[in-house]
């Protein structure tokens, strides 16, 4: 796009100088001539002013006394009525360029060599071809200022809508001071909330509805299980039919689950780890040393985990903007594998007062907040990290330190994550 921009304001900046330079190249050519046959008839009035006098004098025209009025190369010539012609100076060879003016002697012509005009046609056409020159400097450099402040903006806008695809529902406070592409960025933020939302909604709703119809199964099964002694052989069989229809069911909705758990995380490769911790550290580290806060990265090194790069990035940069605004001190990012289970565990912790208790049960809830944010992060971290078949939890509340469960490369299965601190 820059390089359309660029072409598009070259092209008018070419058709501009084109419409206005050849006119105005020849309109100087037509001055610079005026200018010179000007200059020679003022040198021609004078010597006819000096001739004059000379004819008062003595009646008679001599052009040797103005002689040194006419310059070296230069001709003098005075045409009588009766078509006598008096000259002195350079031959007439046609190419001279000549002014004619009448004098008491008949006709006085003073023509110069050509030279004197085509310098200062040269010279102007000099000036018009600098000109010209200057204007497309001019617009190169407005086109390049043009089209970077235009392409910058547009190209943050184009990653943020990328990143809203990918999940990244983070709202940015960049603005561009360009009143449309604020617009555009303010909609994207607008859709980022409204989408975040959605999505949490979405999620805690099927989190819901499984958990109530697992409850509602299992109450089921354990009062089957209670009739099941019934005397009655014809009850005993409609109840061991109605437990079997149940456990069927159990079984329908522990596949769905497992389903949906599977397709979320489909996308999910095997990732590098510490490359993935080194990006986000240096991301993060100048905006932690503005606070002067260290941001460290620590534990086991050259782990895969299955995740998505940009999921997995967006979680890690949700705790740590969380570590940054609520927390305080050294922020430790430890990693640490969970040898036999299959998992990696990625803590996230700070030297910072930590949760409050009453918070502590509803910390992922959404529009649950300590301070005045939105209250969408944390839940959006954990979506971002079940959605690649892990599981994030809260540690421990005081530090605050959060932990991200990921299956190590080469486990495919979702990843049941402990509850409690270990």
């Amino acid at each position: 796009m820059r390089t359309r921009l660029l072409r598009t304001t070259i092209g008018l900046v070419l058709v501009t100088v084109l419409v206005l330079g050849i006119p105005l190249t020849l309109v100087s050519g037509f001055l610079v001539s005026d200018g010179v046959r000007s200059s020679i008839a003022v040198r021609a009035e004078s010597i006819a002013a000096a001739l004059s006098e000379q004819l008062v004098d003595t009646d008679t025209i001599d052009l040797s006394a103005v002689a040194g009025s006419v310059p070296p190369g230069w001709r003098l010539e005075v045409r009588s009525a009766d078509g006598a012609v008096d000259a002195i100076g350079a031959p007439d060879d046609g190419s001279l360029v000549s002014v004619s003016l009448p004098s008491p002697g008949g006709t006085l012509v003073l023509a110069s060599p050509p030279d004197e005009l085509r310098t200062a046609r040269w010279r102007a056409y000099g000036l018009v071809a600098g000109a010209v020159l200057l204007s497309l400097v001019v617009g190169v450099g407005i086109a390049r200022i043009t089209a970077s402040r235009l392409v910058s903006p547009l190209s943050v806008l184009t990653e943020r809508a990328a990143r809203l695809g990918a999940g990244d529902f983070r709202t940015s406070a960049q603005r561009f001071g360009i009143a449309e592409l604020d617009r555009v960025a303010e909609v994207l933020d607008a859709t980022a909330l409204q989408v975040a939302g959605m999505l949490q909604g979405e999620r805690e709703l099927a989190s819901d509805v499984s958990h109530q119809l697992r409850t509602r199964l299992t109450g089921i099964q354990l009062r089957l299980d209670e009739l099941a002694s019934h005397p009655d052989p014809a009850v005993r069989s409609e109840i061991e039919h109605a437990l079997q229809q149940t456990d069927r069911l159990v079984g329908v909705v522990n596949d769905l689950l497992a389903t949906a758990r599977s397709r979320r995380a489909a996308s999910a490769s095997a990732l590098d780890l510490d490359a993935e911790l080194a990006e986000v550290a240096a991301s993060w580290k100048d905006t932690f040393a503005v606070v002067s806060r260290p941001l460290e990265v620590t534990g086991d090194h050259g782990l895969s985990v299955r995740a998505t790069p940009v999921r997995l990035r967006e979680a890690l940069g949700v705790l740590l903007d969380n570590s940054l605004q609520h927390g305080a001190g050294p922020v430790v990012v430890h990693v640490e594998e969970r040898v036999g289970q299959g998992l990696v565990l990625v803590e996230v912790t700070d030297a910072g007062p930590g949760i409050a208790d009453p918070l502590v049960p509803h910390v992922f809830d959404r529009g649950v907040s300590g301070a005045s944010s939105s209250g969408l992060g944390l839940g959006l971290a954990r979506a971002f990290v079940e959605a690649d078949g892990g599981r994030l939890e809260l540690r421990r509340p005081r530090p605050a330190t959060f932990g991200i469960f990921l299956a190590a490369a080469g486990d495919g299965s979702p990843v049941t994550a402990p509850l409690s601190p270990a």
